[in-house]
């Protein structure tokens, strides 16, 4: 596939959820040598959004597709301000995914480089949906990545394209976490059973849960969702027990730990 051009343009970091500081005013920092000198309070940890978008497009993404994942950046921000997580969004450069160009890819790399540049050494959860999960199974290779939460994860048929599998020993050594709503028509969920199933191989902190009859933005069961993310996310960063469902789903092997269905009611009794 011919490389596309990108335009001349920034990525951008949106400012922090979860901290105080005249510096959390700032809308974001530049794609390179952009400011920023912190927020006015230590910072233990960091989960980095990255927003959905389409396979292909070299305009500016529409602010909508940052705007969605707002509520969860806001969501986790709040449930580890006492540990010291802030929370970013990325936004692209481009709105589309560009083939082996993988413009999200590499503005998530480039948000890891600036995370690490103003927090110093603190652990970072990648959080994608749709496209930004790719994404964010792409960087975690990053020596800041933790772990990854990849929500409706948008990955290739290698069947129906000619895009190899996408890699997994990038993952290894990281906590991997797949949701997928079983309903979706959007983004295969039995793609993303195919990449864990793989991903499980080389990296056995790999799980994945599926959200039964829900479809790609799994709004029917969100309060469950969000709950599963915090979850998974203050376990990883920040060394809390996992909820035994969690737990559960890490430790089974191939498929039960990679089609573990998140029930109804998930977060009122987390510890249960």
């Amino acid at each position: 596939m011919a490389q596309q051009a990108l335009p001349v343009r920034e990525a951008r970091l949106g400012k922090p959820l979860g901290t105080a500081g005249k510096e959390g005013a700032r809308e974001a920092f530049r794609w390179r040598g952009g400011g920023g000198r912190g927020t006015g309070r230590e910072v233990s940890g960091v989960a980095l959004l990255l927003p959905g978008g389409g396979p292909t497009g070299v305009r500016r993404p529409s602010p909508v597709a940052a705007l969605a994942v707002r509520p969860l950046a806001a969501r986790l921000a709040k449930a580890g301000r006492a540990e010291g997580l802030t929370a970013h969004v990325v936004r692209y450069r481009c709105s589309g995914w560009n083939g082996p160009d993988a413009h999200p890819a590499r503005d998530a790399a480039w948000a890891l480089d600036e995370v690490v540049r103003r927090y110093g050494d603190v652990p970072v959860c990648l959080v994608g949906t749709g496209m930004g999960a790719r994404a964010a199974l792409h960087a975690a290779g990053h020596p800041a990545v933790n772990s990854v939460l990849a929500l409706a994860p948008w990955l290739p048929d290698p069947g129906q394209s000619d895009e190899r599998p996408d890699p997994v020993k990038q993952l290894i050594g990281r906590q991997v976490l797949l949701v997928h709503g079983t309903n979706d028509e959007r983004t295969d969920p039995d793609l993303s059973y195919r990449y864990a199933e793989r991903a499980k191989k080389v990296n056995r902190d790999t799980c994945r849960f599926e959200v039964h009859s829900d479809g790609h933005s799994l709004h029917q069961h969100r309060a469950e969702v969000l709950s599963l993310a915090a979850d998974f996310m203050l376990g990883s960063l920040f060394a809390r027990d996992y909820a035994r469902p969690v737990k559960d789903a890490l430790a089974a092997p191939p498929p039960l730990g990679l089609r573990m269905p998140l029930a109804a009611g998930f977060g009122v009794s987390l510890r249960h």
